[in-house]
């Protein structure tokens, strides 16, 4: 085991970097890219590195991930497979116009074993992105042995009183009244769209720390790109196993 590894203990993935909303005070910034990553190669992926490391969460994000839902599927079955016990999934909840497909999908994330989904709503999502579809998944997934809740993001912080989380508030009493509770959410950090649209929200002169900032030394979490890069290298050109243990800082 690679000792600059030996605290691993999460596997993320950002699925596609396509996405169905255009939000403002997104860290990725405008979305250019429409790369996914492969599913087989995605799913052996999380089967061997559970095999050599102690494994308790894995995650899928994006983009928006549920524009590729077998990839999504194939991450998280393999995930319960090998007894990872959260399976945690991140979307906007915006995939289709169809609510046959939204049903669909919704079956297939509970079958796979999503057992954990965060929805992202707020007043950045909700200026792209149309709430009726978002409540029809939220409303499909809303089942015993998942996990769901609303994942805002705050502009300053969840105290402060700007428009934009008087909104975020506004929106989250629409879930509470489905049943739906809400996560802490997250603040925005100022990377991105966001620096370009809320710069004013910010002290710029003061220096933040990326709050997904991993010590190179003792990583905990490892996140795999869209494009396959992981780690400094690429799964589509190297197998897992020998990323992890030629891995240096």
């Amino acid at each position: 085991m690679n000792t600059y590894l030996k605290n691993l203990n999460r596997i993320e993935f950002v699925v596609t970097m396509a996405c169905t909303g255009r939000c403002k005070h997104c860290s990725q910034g405008e979305h250019r890219s429409n790369d996914n990553i492969d599913k087989n190669l995605a799913s052996d992926a999380v089967r061997k590195i559970a095999g050599e490391y102690n494994i308790n969460s894995v995650m899928t994000f994006g983009g928006e991930p549920l524009l590729c839902p077998e990839t999504v599927c194939a991450i998280h079955k393999a995930a319960k497979e090998m007894n990872i016990p959260q399976r945690q999934l991140i979307t906007n909840g915006f995939f289709s116009k169809d609510c046959d497909k939204i049903k669909l999908v919704a079956d297939m994330l509970i079958e796979s074993g999503v057992n954990e989904i965060l929805l992202s709503v707020d007043a950045f999502h909700q200026e792209t992105i149309p709430l009726e579809y978002v409540k029809e998944f939220a409303t499909a997934v809303n089942v015993s042995g998942v996990k769901l809740q609303v994942h805002p993001a705050w502009l300053v912080s969840p105290e402060d009183d700007n428009v934009y989380n008087v909104r975020t508030k506004e929106l989250l009493a629409e879930f509470n009244e489905m049943g739906i509770g809400m996560s802490e959410g997250n603040v925005i950090f100022p990377s991105g769209n966001a620096l370009k649209y809320f710069s004013e929200y910010f002290d710029l002169s003061k220096k933040e720390q990326n709050p997904y900032w991993e010590d190179p030394t003792d990583i905990r979490a490892i996140c795999f790109s869209a494009n396959g890069d992981i780690l400094g290298s690429n799964i589509y050109h190297e197998d897992i196993n020998k990323i992890l243990s030629s891995y240096r800082v």
